[in-house]
């Protein structure tokens, strides 16, 4: 069974994780079909936005549990084992702000865990109606660390901090309002709206939008006259791409850009 699903429309590459039975668990191999994808996505030409869904009733429900109890239990992994694990979830998540495409979750059901942090880590989020997000680790014993960290990059700390102690879980609607997700839809208008979202950013000139996305993360870590003065140095190189001269001079004649 193919693990992550790829289909490609318009300039959109639709990654769908199809292991509904798991509720599209983070296991190895779930991981391993993630790297490849975004290996294969930074050198993409053609490929404009990205988005990710899942199969079945979920999204994601965060790591594949099962396997951690067994990677744990093997006499030759135990501690060794489970630091390759967050550290190759950690080159996943990372990888997905580091695409030079925009991503977008496009998200039902649950979103837990290391699945919320894919949320997160994801550059907007579309959820339907129902939808439930959680850092629920602690139930069992394990905090979320590492969900942590694109977590409290999203939603004020304090909101954060709450969810990754109680366990609790927020509705779509909360999300919408901490700013985990961009917009909440009816069950039966997600792929819709999503698609709409993504064909909406692929129009745009993807030389710009690439320059822009690795700066507006970037940015973030700078002092404000770090990040003006860095900001000003990435206009001056967008001001200089030849659609941009074009886009910019349609714009003055009433007329469509012929982007190349």
């Amino acid at each position: 069974m193919e693990l992550l699903k790829r289909h490609d429309t318009n300039g959109v590459a639709h990654l769908r994780m199809n292991a509904p039975e798991k509720l599209n668990a983070l296991s190895d191999e779930m991981l391993a079909a993630f790297q490849a994808q975004i290996d294969a996505l930074q050198a993409d030409r053609e490929t404009r936005v990205v988005v990710i869904s899942g199969a079945g009733k979920a999204f994601c429900a965060g790591h594949d549990l099962k396997q951690m109890q067994a990677g744990r239990q093997a006499e030759d992994k135990g501690a060794a084992y489970f630091a390759d694990l967050f550290k190759r979830c950690a080159s996943v998540m990372s990888g997905l702000t580091r695409l030079p495409q925009p991503v977008i979750a496009q998200v039902h059901g649950i979103a837990t865990a290391a699945g919320c942090q894919m949320v997160a880590s994801c550059d907007m989020a579309v959820a339907a109606e129902g939808t439930r997000f959680g850092v629920n680790g602690v139930n069992i014993g394990l905090f979320c660390s590492t969900p942590m960290v694109a977590l409290s990059r999203n939603i004020p700390r304090k909101k954060a901090f709450q969810m990754l102690t109680t366990g609790s879980f927020i509705d779509a609607s909360e999300a919408e309002a901490l700013g985990l997700v961009n917009m909440v839809v009816p069950g039966d208008q997600l792929e819709s709206a999503t698609l709409e979202l993504a064909q909406t950013v692929a129009s745009k000139l993807t030389a710009a939008v690439k320059i822009g996305k690795s700066a507006f993360y970037d940015q973030m870590g700078m002092t404000l006259d770090e990040a003006y003065a860095f900001t000003g140095d990435v206009m001056v190189e967008n001001m200089l791409l030849r659609d941009t001269d074009e886009g910019i001079t349609a714009f003055i004649e009433k007329r469509k850009p012929d982007w190349a």
